[in-house]
């Protein structure tokens, strides 16, 4: 039998783009098409379980004043219930990234989002403030873990040509959970009195149940990588992603050291501002619930747009440069919208699209850039790992902030939380470029 292969189309120009499937990948989605019918699938379970990661994290930010009200806290009180998420949040992302590559992406990715679920809702019954405290800390073990699961599900059905958009898009579901959750938080609290309207944001955290139901049934892993995962003898290991180098051994160990500054820098600038600006806005600049969610508006539609512009970003410009770029254009625009002059509404109000887009577009490579870090046997643990210590390190500043903003006012501590992109741009001097690099 002949095992000569059958000629490639071939039109009047040269080879047939179908021919190659190059065709179905050109277009403004042609990152979606290339993915496939199982790809497809896995990338809707993985946004929608960011997105209502999202609006479950931000129920307590959006209720920061009234909480602060019923149970008589100071700012680095309230500041506290943010960091006890994110510390704990290092915890269950680690052992979520473990899980990921022992028993797999989808089933690692249903626990992650059944537990942010089940804690979210239990914080609307809390009747004291150590309670709160505590369930608010339960929640962070599947806060921290969701993100990191399904970045990686998406990552290994994704090629290296649209990687970078593939996973912006993923990390857009940041902005839709947010935008939905001041949606919500517009309406409950112009409905219900504050005492009442807190505990109601906490227990529309339910709707990630459906979400468990769907993909439970209809998302699987990655079959090559799955293959991958399932041949090496060790698969979640801690011990692999801190193994230093040796001679003919590149080993992890100074990858991981700079993912997770790089990581912190990013996440502490980030949180400062999700953590603290609802506050601002509300306290400082003296506005409405609906004047609040306005402004908000802004911030958010320019996060969506710099998730998606990031993405695209990060596959033309690399993943280092991307970072880099928006390092330094966040750490501008947070310190210019900390300084905006009182009575100057309408600046604060326009200014709140670029400080959006600049704090999204950074993180639209992260979640392609840490897949190619690490190897597929480790790729769970390194992932979750390094975000997520990131995510705990990066946690202080907000309860830094919080503290500060005593003295200082709110405004004026936002600015600290512009040292955590100087932090970012120093840690990528340690880290290599991985734009193109396939996933084995």
């Amino acid at each position: 039998m002949s095992t000569t292969p059958p000629p490639r189309a071939t039109s009047p120009t040269g080879p047939d783009p179908a021919a190659d499937g190059r065709g179905a990948e050109d277009g403004a989605f042609g990152w979606l098409r290339a993915l496939g019918p199982r790809g497809r699938r896995a990338f809707g379970g993985a946004f929608g379980g960011y997105a209502l990661d999202s609006y479950d994290y931000f129920t307590l930010p959006l209720s920061m004043v009234a909480l602060a009200a019923y149970f008589g806290l100071d700012s680095g009180q309230t500041g506290l219930l943010t960091t006890v998420t994110l510390v704990v949040s290092a915890v269950g992302g680690a052992l979520a990234g473990v899980l990921a590559d022992r028993i797999g992406r989808v089933k690692a990715l249903l626990l992650t989002v059944t537990t942010y679920a089940v804690f979210t809702v239990a914080c609307g019954f809390a009747p004291t403030y150590e309670t709160l405290l505590v369930f608010r800390a339960l929640q962070g073990l599947g806060f921290g873990g969701e993100w990191a699961v399904g970045a990686i599900l998406v990552a290994e059905y994704a090629g290296a040509r649209h990687r970078g958009r593939t996973l912006g898009a993923i990390q857009s579901a940041w902005a839709v959970g947010w935008g939905l959750a001041v949606i919500a938080y517009t309406m409950v609290f112009s409905l219900a009195g504050d005492d009442l309207a807190w505990r109601i944001m906490f227990w529309t955290g339910a709707l990630p149940a459906l979400l468990v139901v769907w993909v439970r049934r209809s998302v699987r892993d990655a079959p090559e990588a799955a293959a991958a995962r399932e041949r090496s003898a060790r698969r979640g290991s801690f011990a692999a992603i801190f193994a230093p180098a040796r001679p003919g051994t590149p080993g992890l160990l100074r990858t991981t050291l700079f993912a997770g500054l790089l990581s912190t820098g990013v996440q502490g600038g980030y949180y400062t501002l999700a953590t603290w600006v609802p506050t601002y806005l509300k306290t400082e600049r003296g506005l409405s619930v609906v004047g609040t969610g306005g402004y908000m508006t802004f911030l958010i539609s320019g996060a969506f747009t710099g998730y998606l512009t990031g993405g695209y970003l990060t596959d033309r410009l690399g993943r280092r440069r991307n970072i880099w770029l928006f390092a330094l254009l966040s750490a501008v625009c947070v310190v210019a919208y900390a300084n905006i002059p009182g009575g100057a509404d309408t600046l604060l109000l326009v200014l709140g699209f670029p400080l959006g887009f600049c704090m999204s577009a950074i993180f639209s490579g992260f979640g392609s850039y840490l897949a190619e870090l690490y190897p597929t046997a480790v790729r769970g643990t390194g992932q979750g790992f390094t975000y997520n210590t990131g995510r705990a390190v990066g946690a202080v500043f907000p309860t830094t902030v919080g503290f500060l903003a005593d003295g200082w006012g709110v405004g004026g501590a936002l600015v600290f939380g512009a040292i955590g992109y100087g932090l970012a741009a120093l840690a990528l001097l340690g880290l290599p470029e991985t734009r193109g690099r396939e996933l084995a």
